[in-house]
Formats: structure tokens, sequence, C-alpha cells
């Protein structure tokens, strides 16, 4: 059995289609994404249509939700404050202009997306038990995560109580695989947006239950191309982070 999960698109229509190139090479059984599709590039729509037309089932990642669900913000700038221009960028104008370019139609499918999901036998289950667990973030929350340098322990205590085998989450935009304990964690990394230094769009491939890290080389220079020919908001800033594969922190917002 040969299970892929591709997260973390934002927006970069490029990627996304050198990665589905890669998928049809690669052959697995079953695909499903791990959420944040739309925000943060200049084709938010095809992206969508690209995954619904794949039939890909997935999880409901924080950047979807902040489309229609802002209430996450107080708390976010409050335990962040340094943090609040990238906020400002989220809620009061990147936001605002992917919702407006995916339309309702698009915005009704992310809004009846999971949380999270199981995998048991030939499907999923929203239930978090089974062998393999899929979240966006970590279990209940779609904004906090650890990051790849989290200690075992860490790692241990948010995840164990998915009872699964294999735990994969996204998110964080930097894959890894560590065994902790009795599972093995998983970060997907991000199809559209990696923050690791290497812009190689990237997703995991678990194959007969041994997970491994996929990157995909793509044309990274059509994608700003196309972002910067576009209307998208703070286009310069997300262009430098597709070139540099990695994040960096938004202009100053007045």
């Amino acid at each position: 059995m040969r299970i892929a999960i591709v997260s973390d698109v934002h927006g970069n229509l490029t990627a996304l289609d050198a990665v589905l190139a890669d998928l049809r090479q690669q052959r697995p059984d079953v695909i499903y994404h791990g959420g944040d599709l739309p925000y943060g590039g200049s084709h938010p729509a095809e992206v969508i249509d690209r995954i619904v037309q794949e039939g890909w089932k997935g999880v409901l990642g924080n950047t979807d939700e902040m489309l229609w669900d802002t209430s996450a913000r107080p708390a976010l700038e409050a335990s962040a404050p340094k943090l609040k221009p990238l906020f400002k960028v989220l809620f009061d104008l990147s936001g605002p202009a992917t919702r407006r370019m995916i339309g309702p139609s698009r915005l009704e499918w992310l809004r009846a997306l999971p949380t999270d999901l199981r995998f048991e036998g030939l499907r999923f289950e929203d239930l978090r038990h089974g062998n393999l667990a899929l979240m966006h973030a970590s279990p209940g929350n779609l904004w906090r995560a650890p990051m790849d340098t989290a200690d075992d322990s860490e790692l241990e205590t948010i995840y164990k109580p998915m009872n699964a085998e294999i735990v994969v989450y996204c998110h964080i935009h930097r894959p890894f695989i560590r065994k902790v304990g009795g599972m093995t964690v998983c970060n997907t990394g991000s199809v559209g947006s990696p923050y690791d230094g290497d812009p190689r769009a990237s997703y995991l491939l678990i194959d007969d239950g041994k997970p491994a890290i996929r990157r995909v080389e793509y044309d990274v220079e059509k994608e700003v191309g196309r972002l910067l020919a576009s209307d998208y908001p703070y286009k310069e800033w997300i262009a430098e982070m597709r070139r540099k594969g990695t994040y960096v922190s938004p202009p100053e917002i007045e």
C-alpha cells in the first residue's frame, strides 16, 4: 500500500503541477492533502480545482479556516506580539483577497473539510485511532505545532493521544521523519512554500508503512513571474520566500 500526503500548497500552482507529475510516476494507491491550499499564491482557485478534480480527501488547515473564521487572531497576537505584521497580512490583506479569488463554492468545499483523519484499510475515517493519523498541525489546534527541532518528549506528549503507529502533520513547512517511542512522527513539508532552505516542493510518500520525504524540482522563476504579474497582496514578499525556500518576515505595514 502506497499513500501520498501532499500539503501546504499555498496557491502555488506551478509547484502543485510538478508534484502531480511526480505522483503519476510514483503511482501511490491513495493521495490525501494536509490543508493550507489556496492562501499565499496567485492561483488559489486553480489549486483547489486541481485537488477537487483529483478527488483527494484531506484535512483543514489554519489558513483555510481563517478565510471565514478570524477568531484565533487575538490569542495569536497576544502569544506572539512580534508576529503582528504577519497576522495583519494574513487576516486583513491576503486572507480577504484569497477569499474573493476562490469564490463561495470553493470556500464551502474548504469549510466541509475535517480537522483530522485516520487511515484504516482502504479508507479514512474522522476518528483518532488506527494505524495512521493525519492532521494539519496538532490535535485540536490548527495554529500550533512542534517545530522539527522539538525533542522526543514534546512530540510524544502532543501526538501519542492520536493512538496511531504513524502520525502525519504539516503546517511548519519543514519536512522530517522521526521514530518516537512506539510511533513514527512525520512532517510532509510544503509543496508551495518550503521553509527549510530548499525551494523544491516537498511531500510524504508512505510505502507499506515506511515513510519517506520526496523533493520535487519545479520552475520557481515561472511561479515568481506568475505571482509578480498578479494583483495578489504582498506578492514581492511571497516571491522572495519562493526563491529562498525559507520564511522571511513581512515588511512593516502601516
